[in-house]
């Protein structure tokens, strides 16, 4: 069997049944899901660039800014613990309440944008099931 074949009957077991679109309950049962299974303390980083940082990081963005704006904003390459992640939005997901290791600065951010530091534990594979049925079930 495949990566995605794996991972497919992972995310349908989630739900009982095949894979869903993401909707406001889907979410609640795949953010109830993490919950349970899910092990805190868990350190993340970004999956890929942030939004904000794409300017910088593939355009013409300045980078002693892009260096500067990264002080106040999260950086896909930072390192956050995991806090909490109690609020959804249909369009963002689950919404990862996080704190940056390096400076303890508070931040929220897409889950679906976060993946374990890691890549051996359950935390990596529970967030990339998530990641991807969010991505590709929008």
């Amino acid at each position: 069997m495949s990566k995605i074949d794996d991972q497919d009957i992972r995310i349908s077991a989630i739900f009982g049944r095949e894979i869903p679109e993401v909707k406001e309950k889907t979410l609640e049962v795949y953010r109830a899901h993490l919950k349970q299974h899910l092990e805190l303390p868990c350190q993340l980083t970004g999956i890929e660039d942030f939004d904000w940082e794409e300017y910088y990081v593939f355009g013409p963005g300045d980078e002693k800014e892009y260096e500067r704006l990264k002080k106040t904003k999260p950086s896909y390459r930072d390192t956050f613990d995991l806090i909490s992640f109690d609020e959804m939005d249909e369009r963002v997901g689950i919404i990862a309440n996080v704190r940056r290791v390096s400076d303890h600065k508070k931040f929220t951010l897409p889950l679906a944008d976060l993946e374990a530091v890691n890549k051996k534990s359950r935390n990596y594979q529970l967030l990339d099931d998530y990641s991807v049925w969010f991505v590709n079930n929008q």
